[in-house]
C-alpha cells in the first residue's frame, strides 16, 4: 500500500510540475529533464507513468479536464430549466477558473496549441457533454440561439478565460457583481 501510496505521489508531483512550467514557459520549452527536476524525480521515472512528451501533455489534460467537469457539473440536474441551468454550469465554471487558476490556465494553453493530439482533443469534448446537450436542449426550446457549439462556447465560457489572465495580471479584479456582470453577458450573448 506504501509503494502504490509512493507511486501515486510521483505521478502527481509529474503532474504538478507539467502544468506549472508550461503555464510558465509554454510547451515546447518545458523539457522532460525539467519536469523530472522540479518533481524531485528522476526523469527516466517519468516513463514509467508517461510514454513520451506527447502522452504525458495528453494525460495530463485529460486529467485537468476530467477535474474542471467534474467540478461544473457537480450537482448537475438536467431536468432543470435551460436557462438556470445555464447559470448553474456557468457559475461553477467560473468559480473553478478563479480558483483552480493553475489548471484553468493550463486548459486555456491547451485550447491554445496543436501540442494536444486529435484523439485526446475529443476526449476532453466528451467531458463537455452536459453543457452541449443543455445547449441543445435551448436550441430545441427555441431558448438558444442555434448556433454552433464552437460559437456558444466562444461567446459565453471563453471570456472567462480572458478575465481569469487579467486578473492574474493584476488589471482586472474580479468580485461578486463581476461575476455576475460577466454572467448576464454570456447568458445575453447565447439567448435568444
Amino acid at each position: 500500500m506504501a509503494k502504490l501510496q509512493k507511486s501515486l505521489e510521483k505521478r502527481e508531483a509529474l503532474v504538478r510540475a507539467t502544468i506549472h512550467l508550461v503555464n510558465n514557459s509554454g510547451f515546447h520549452a518545458t523539457p522532460m529533464s525539467k519536469i523530472a527536476k522540479m518533481a524531485n524525480v528522476s526523469p527516466a521515472t517519468i516513463y514509467l507513468y508517461f510514454e513520451n512528451k506527447q502522452d504525458l501533455v495528453n494525460k495530463v489534460y485529460l486529467d485537468v479536464k476530467t477535474k474542471f467537469t467534474d467540478y461544473a457539473f457537480q450537482n448537475h440536474n438536467e431536468d432543470i430549466p435551460v436557462a438556470e441551468g445555464f447559470e448553474k454550469i456557468w457559475k461553477r465554471i467560473a468559480d473553478f477558473k478563479l480558483k483552480e487558476v493553475e489548471e484553468a490556465m493550463f486548459l486555456a494553453q491547451c485550447d491554445n496549441t496543436p501540442m494536444i493530439d486529435e484523439p485526446s482533443r475529443q476526449e476532453g469534448l466528451k467531458h463537455l457533454q452536459p453543457l452541449l446537450d443543455l445547449w441543445h436542449k435551448g436550441k430545441q426550446e427555441d431558448i438558444i440561439k442555434p448556433l454552433s457549439d464552437y460559437l456558444l462556447y466562444a461567446y459565453s465560457i471563453n471570456p472567462l478565460s480572458f478575465l481569469m489572465v487579467m486578473q492574474q495580471r493584476g488589471v482586472f479584479k474580479i468580485d461578486q457583481d463581476g461575476i455576475e456582470e460577466a454572467y448576464q453577458a454570456a447568458w445575453d450573448s447565447i439567448k435568444k
